[in-house]
């Protein structure tokens, strides 16, 4: 039994299609075929069957890739063994997530690992999802930053080892010269008049504005849905804009004001989320030792 194919057939479970699995380990979707289809000649038995355009793995495919699961852990436990009796946690660690978070978490994580773990090689990408979509980047990286506004754990996370690291208060951003910035705080109803850049109606954020519309029974005025925070500070610094920030990273010198919000909640948990085999591996817990302390 070619282990390859108990990892693949893993992928497959938590991917779910070839195009993804093919994507995520840098191979075209008919090579990823052509591997189904050797695997299950050198077992003896159906490993996939079609459903609608694509594949869903038969009973004796999900069998196999629970075991691959199995060995992913195990592997992971003998790598953090072994990195345990040499005495200093080494190798690569991948990291993707939110750039509103990992402005405050990474740089100083960086500093700290390379004084206490220099052989730690920490590499990261920004990357800003729905919340659903997070846990998926966990095939192809070793930690994602992800967060939610219902709970500490994200949505999609099932199976996964979730993390805590920090808790953020999202404001109500306003240029200096709004009539509202004045103000200590902000209810729902204070807020029913004015103009919105808000995200993506599937991201966390449009939790809180779904929240102040079911409060007050107004549908707030979405004229723009932007992800990038830093488009949605330039306009609502330059004009008469409302929109939703986080408190630890939005400029606080660019024009821009930020006043909490009372009457809903408002505060996001920001969470390390990871494959179990992957939060087995010692580097992998130094760097979450790292990114919770500068939390």
């Amino acid at each position: 039994m070619d282990p390859r194919h108990l990892e693949l057939l893993r992928r497959l479970d938590e991917l779910g299609s070839v195009t993804a699995v093919a994507r995520a380990t840098y191979r075209t979707p008919s090579a990823v075929s052509q591997q189904l289809k050797q695997a299950a000649r050198e077992l003896g038995h159906t490993l996939v069957e079609p459903e609608g355009r694509g594949l869903k793995l038969t009973t004796a495919g999900r069998l196999l890739a629970a075991g691959g699961k199995d060995v992913a852990s195990a592997i992971a436990r003998v790598q953090a063994d072994w990195e345990d009796y040499l005495g200093e946690a080494s190798g690569d660690v991948r990291i993707a997530g939110l750039p509103s978070a990992l402005t405050y978490l990474m740089p100083a994580a960086l500093q700290q690992l390379r004084k206490t773990s220099p052989g730690i090689v920490l590499t990261a990408d920004d990357v800003d999802l729905a919340e659903h979509e997070f846990a998926a980047l966990t095939s192809d990286v070793d930690i994602v930053i992800a967060h939610s506004l219902v709970s500490a754990r994200p949505a999609a996370t099932e199976g996964l080892t979730v993390e805590s690291l920090a808790r953020e208060r999202i404001d109500v951003a306003m240029s200096d010269e709004h009539r509202l910035a004045g103000r200590d705080e902000l209810s729902p109803g204070d807020l029913v008049n004015d103009r919105w850049v808000s995200v993506p109606e599937d991201y966390p954020f449009a939790t809180i504005m779904s929240s102040i519309e079911q409060v007050t029974g107004c549908e707030l005025e979405v004229t723009q849905r932007i992800r990038d925070n830093r488009l949605i500070e330039a306009i609502v610094a330059s004009g008469d804009h409302l929109a939703l920030l986080p408190r630890f990273t939005t400029p606080h010198n660019a024009g821009l004001t930020l006043v909490p919000l009372s009457g809903v909640s408002a505060t996001r948990w920001i969470v390390a989320v990871m494959a179990p085999d992957t939060a087995e591996r010692a580097a992998v817990k130094r760097v979450l030792e790292a990114l919770r302390a500068n939390a």
